[in-house]
């Protein structure tokens, strides 16, 4: 297994910076060496490293939702906490609704089955979002705006909110006896416990880092290590509280930044310098889990579905973004950076074949859900970052000096990061 994470590191850094040297996201490149040494194709990993992959995928994600905690600041969010919320639930809810519409005429699914497609394609991906978001952040464009702050939050909840809309899917279609009402006030509950407990424990880690004053290093092992054990804390609590981890480990960068400022920039310095080795691993992992040959069986009724919820999604963007101070190039890069899908598909894109398969019913449908989520993923992770990133440098304003001052601090000591 430690030969398969080498190569994998080795062959990633390699592509990373062979495409950054062509302005391509390096995240592209990350894929397709997780697609070819992959099971699907030349099946080179270790299949030890394969059978953790679900844990590496998930300590990367929470590093990822760490920088956003890190990044967001009471300010930033006092301007564009109204936007978040409504750019969280409502375009995932159109993309949603509009996959199950046309997922019976496009590929012969029932309704309900569907629906259990659209919650899963609609969650946009925060590995491609999140990262292409702090480095505007830190090159300061769109910052005046606050911009790609208001798009890594957003992406961040709107997973969130389709995981749980997608459990509760799942539990209608094989008959589980699901509360809708206690669902529906389920979503902001968990969100409400999780950011309340993160904000505990942030404020606990304040006084005990300053008591002790630990490395910066130490610090962070200790917060991502913390931030695992509050998502295994959700996953026990599931059917007993609603209770969102993810949401928690957000909430600690956000009150470490907001109570010790100089503290969090060096946390923040550190888990950029994870994330180099975090990114690799992410989506060498994901591309591992894509079988081109699935996604072919979706064919074009597949990529024409998928067409169709981006669109609805796009629009419902569009509507969330009414009467701001956005300019049509500023909307039109956050409807684009909503668009990638990889994390979340990859996670569950198999998980309803699995539960039919276990059920005795017939697999089919899962077989076609699961197709059209491995499609997702190749059309539009690539595409998504190479565009997030183009559209980005011509549209995003460099932020005037009476805002950069704001950023400044928050860049200076991260501004080794880029060097590894």
């Amino acid at each position: 297994m430690a030969v398969s994470i080498a190569e994998i590191i080795v062959l990633g850094l390699i592509v990373d910076w062979v495409l950054r040297s062509f302005r391509i996201p390096g995240l592209i490149g990350m894929l397709l060496v997780g697609v070819f040494l992959g099971p699907n194709v030349l099946d080179y990993l270790d299949s030890d490293l394969l059978a953790i992959g679900s844990d590496l995928r998930l300590i990367a994600l929470i590093v990822i939702l760490l920088r956003v905690g890190f990044e967001l600041s009471r300010s930033t969010l006092h301007r564009v906490g109204g936007r978040v919320l409504l750019l969280a639930f409502i375009p995932a809810t159109f993309e949603g609704i509009m996959i199950t519409l046309a997922g019976p005429y496009l590929l012969g699914l029932t309704l309900l089955e569907s629906a259990i497609l659209g919650s899963v394609l609609a969650a946009v991906s925060p590995a491609v979002v999140v990262p292409a978001m702090i480095r505007f952040i830190k090159e300061r464009k769109g910052a005046s705006k606050a911009i790609p702050s208001m798009v890594m939050a957003a992406a961040s909840v709107d997973d969130i909110y389709v995981i749980v809309a997608h459990s509760v899917v799942i539990g209608l279609y094989f008959g589980s006896q699901v509360n809708i009402t206690w669902q529906v006030v389920g979503v902001p509950l968990s969100l409400m416990l999780g950011i309340a407990t993160g904000l505990v424990i942030g404020i606990g880690l304040c006084r005990l880092f300053e008591r002790f004053n630990p490395r910066a290093t130490k610090r962070v092992l200790a917060i991502i290590a913390l931030s695992v054990i509050l998502v295994r804390l959700q996953e026990i609590l599931a059917g007993y509280v609603p209770f969102a981890g993810l949401v928690s480990a957000m909430a600690i960068g956000f009150v470490i930044l907001e109570k010790r400022e100089h503290m969090a920039h060096e946390i923040s310095a550190r888990l950029g310098k994870v994330w180099v080795f975090a990114e690799i691993i992410l989506f060498a992992m994901v591309g591992a889990q894509v079988n081109i040959a699935i996604a072919w069986k979706a064919g074009l009724a597949g990529a024409t579905l998928i067409g169709l919820g981006l669109l609805a999604r796009g629009a419902a963007t569009q509507l969330c973004l009414l009467n701001s101070e956005l300019n049509f190039g500023e909307r039109l890069f956050v409807m684009v950076a909503y668009a990638p899908k990889a994390t979340v598909q990859a996670a569950i894109g198999a998980a309803p074949l699995m539960a039919m398969r276990a059920a005795g019913m017939d697999t089919g449908p899962g077989e076609i859900i699961l197709a059209v989520a491995v499609l997702s993923i190749i059309l539009t992770a690539p595409t998504g970052a190479w565009a997030i990133a183009a559209l980005g440098d011509r549209v995003l304003a460099v932020a005037p000096e009476s805002v950069r001052d704001a950023y400044d601090a928050a860049t200076e000591s991260r501004s080794d990061e880029d060097t590894l």
